[in-house]
C-alpha cells in the first residue's frame, strides 16, 4: 500500500537516502523545508514561528522527523549545544502538537539517539534498559523523546528512533575516520574496551522504510548492529579494510580535554542490541562491524 509521507530534514544526508528508498517503495514523500517551497514535493515550514500547516498533516499518512541542527561542531562552544538541543526538542514538539490536532492522527516516526540509555558499561542493552547520568546528548535525547508526548496521547503510532551513528564513506563520521586510518593515525581511544553502536547506512534506510510500513510497530527502537564492537575491535577492522596498521592510542585525558562535552560520546560504552526492530520482523543486511564496514566502503 502506498503512503502519504511528510518528512521532516529531508534534505540532510541521511533524510535524503531515506526520501529515495521511500521513493522506490512506492511511497509519495512530501518534504518540510524551512526555505520557500520550489517544488510540488515540498512544503515550507517554520518551527520556530508559524509551525507546520496542519493541512499538510492531516493529509499525511506517517509523519518523520529528522530535523536538528548538525551533531559535529565545537563541543566546548554553548551556542552549539544550546542550538543541538533546542533544534530536535522544537521541531519534534512542534509536529507533534500538529498531529495532536489532526482528525485522524498520523503515525509519527520521531529521530532520536542511542545515546539515550548513557554509559552502562559491558552491559546489554534493550530498548527496556534505563537511561543514566547526563551527559549532553543523553539529557537532550531525554527530552527529545519527551517532545513527542502530544502526539502520543492523541493516540498517534509513536516511533522513537534511536539511531546510533551511521556508517558511510560519503559522510560523518567514517568519511573522516577513513582518512585519518589512510594516513596512518588510526588507533583505539581510551582503553578501547568500550562498546559502541553503529549502523551501516543502507540498514538505517531499511529499518526507518520498515517501521514506517508496520502499522503494528510502536515504541522506541535501537538501530543499530546486531552485534555492538568495542572500540578496539572497531579500530583493527578498519585497519584491516583500509589495509593499513592502527598502532596509535589516545588516552582518555586526552579525550576528555579536546572533545568536552562530547567525550562521553567517545569514551562511554553501549552494548546495544535492536531487539525490538528484530522482533517486528526486520532482517539487517549487516550483522557485525566486518559486514558493515565492507557495505559503507564499498558500496
Amino acid at each position: 500500500m502506498s503512503l502519504s509521507i511528510l518528512l521532516g530534514g529531508g534534505s540532510g544526508f541521511l533524510g535524503s537516502h531515506l526520501r529515495h528508498a521511500l521513493t522506490e517503495r512506492g511511497h509519495t514523500v512530501t518534504v518540510l523545508t524551512r526555505r520557500p517551497a520550489e517544488a510540488s514535493s515540498e512544503i515550507a515550514w517554520d518551527p520556530y514561528g508559524d509551525g507546520v500547516p496542519q493541512a499538510a498533516v492531516d493529509g499525511a499518512d506517517v509523519v518523520i522527523n529528522l530535523a536538528g541542527s548538525p551533531t559535529l561542531g565545537n563541543p566546548h562552544s554553548k551556542k552549539w549545544a544550546r542550538e543541538l538541543r533546542e533544534s530536535r526538542i522544537t521541531t519534534t514538539r512542534v509536529l507533534a502538537e500538529a498531529i495532536a490536532a489532526a482528525p485522524r492522527p498520523p503515525a509519527y516516526l520521531a529521530g532520536n539517539g542511542i545515546s539515550y540509555y548513557g554509559d552502562h558499561g559491558p552491559a546489554v542493552l534493550t530498548e527496556a534498559s534505563d537511561t543514566r547520568g547526563h551527559a549532553l546528548l543523553t539529557d537532550v535525547t531525554r527530552e527529545w523523546q519527551a517532545a513527542t508526548s502530544a502526539a502520543q496521547d492523541a493516540g498517534s503510532r509513536v516511533c522513537i528512533l534511536r539511531t546510533s551513528p551511521v556508517m558511510d564513506r560519503r559522510s560523518a563520521p567514517l568519511q573522516q575516520q577513513r582518512l585519518q586510518f589512510l594516513a596512518g593515525a588510526g588507533g583505539r581511544i581510551g582503553s578501547g574496551e568500550q562498546y559502541m553502536p553503529m549502523s551501516s547506512l543502507r540498514d538505517w534506510t531499511g529499518a526507518v522504510v520498515h517501521l514506517a510500513e508496520h502499522p503494528a510497530a510502536v515504541g522506541p527502537f535501537n538501530i543499530c548492529l546486531p552485534e555492538a564492537p568495542t572500540n578496539a575491535e572497531f579500530t583493527r577492522a578498519l585497519a584491516r579494510a583500509v589495509r593499513r596498521p592502527a598502532f596509535l592510542h589516545v588516552p582518555a585525558a586526552v579525550i576528555r580535554v579536546a572533545a568536552g562535552e562530547m567525550a562521553p560520546e567517545l569514551l562511554g560504552s553501549l552494548n546495544v542490541r535492536p531487539a525490538a526492530l528484530l522482533e517486528s520482523g526486520y532482517e539487517f543486511l549487516d550483522r557485525d562491524v566486518t559486514a558493515m564496514l565492507g557495505s559503507a566502503l564499498n558500496g
